[in-house]
């Protein structure tokens, strides 16, 4: 092939009580790209569509080509591409926009090459695309973008991460506000320290998490979603965040935190129909104040990045 085009899904980080370490990817929204092969080894961006501008088309600042680069670099393969890439998400929606822009650009490079690398060994390079996004090169987004369904990631150095199966019937409700939450703000305001006590009672809702997840657990699964660390100080940030979330619980929802960096807010709930009256709850407290939305229900996405073209 001298051409393709790849769709990578949105992702929900930190999933409540598991921040940096887990994620979940859904089936939309999702960024599309389509790159083809040059006759020299330059790396191009031809155009960006869907950014209203904002993204820049310098290779070497861009979260789509970064990880191109170093992938191309770390095979020693001097092979140059043509990139456009198709935002299909907001930026700044704590959605992972930036991790499927990632993901999607070094997924279809390694297809075009023939698959020198498996799937999984491309994220340290999609990684580096958060990097160029916020700072740090964390994985929540980036593995289940690459790699589809609930991701742990267990540890950073060395990076260990694994899978774990879900519900057939666990369906997620993703509620985005027309706000802006910047991911390097939103790690900026984070405390380093935090108390003995907050820090059993959140190992102890990552545990329940786990094991609600993997033994179809709905209840326990509801239980464990109280994050004691991250949402009390990123929830400043979200307006009209507590009575979102009273109102999915209120409509049947099994808990409800902040996507990533916010300001998304997602719910997870037994079963399509009530994720869809969640969806309708949530959206209509950020109406009473004015705040346009758009709105996701989806069940997990087992599959990550998908050829299109």
């Amino acid at each position: 092939m001298d051409s393709i085009k790849v769709y990578a899904p949105a992702t929900v980080a930190n999933v409540a009580c598991g921040f940096d370490i887990f994620g979940l990817a859904v089936d939309n929204p999702g960024d599309e790209v389509i790159v083809k092969k040059r006759n020299d080894d330059k790396i191009v961006i031809e155009k960006i569509t869907g950014d209203e501008g904002k993204l820049t088309l310098d290779p070497a600042k861009n979260t789509v080509s970064v990880p191109i680069i170093k992938y191309l670099s770390q095979i020693g393969f001097n092979q140059g591409f043509d990139i456009i890439l198709n935002k299909k998400m907001p930026l700044g929606s704590g959605l992972g926009s930036s991790s499927a822009s990632s993901v999607a650009g070094v997924f279809a490079v390694n297809q075009l090459l023939d698959s020198p690398l498996q799937t999984k060994e491309l994220l340290p390079f999609a990684m580096e695309g958060e990097r160029i996004a916020c700072g740090s090169a964390h994985a929540d987004n980036v593995a289940p973008a690459l790699l589809g369904g609930f991701v742990v990631i267990r540890s950073y150095a060395p990076l260990d991460f694994f899978q774990i199966p879900t519900p057939e019937n666990l369906f997620v409700t993703i509620v985005h506000p027309d706000i802006e939450v910047n991911t390097k703000d939103a790690r900026h305001i984070l405390k380093n320290e935090v108390s003995m006590k907050k820090a059993i009672s959140q190992m102890g809702n990552v545990g329940g998490m786990i094991a609600g997840l993997m033994s179809s657990n709905y209840s326990l699964i509801g239980r464990s979603m109280v994050d004691f660390i991250i949402e009390p100080i990123r929830s400043i940030l979200i307006p009209q965040f507590f009575e979102v979330k009273m109102a999915a619980t209120d409509a049947g929802a099994l808990g409800c935190s902040i996507s990533g960096a916010g300001p998304s807010i997602f719910a997870f709930s037994e079963g399509k129909e009530i994720a869809q009256k969640v969806e309708i709850a949530m959206k209509h407290e950020f109406e009473k104040v004015g705040i346009d939305t758009n709105s996701y229900v989806s069940a997990i996405n087992n599959v990550g990045p998908k050829i299109l073209d």
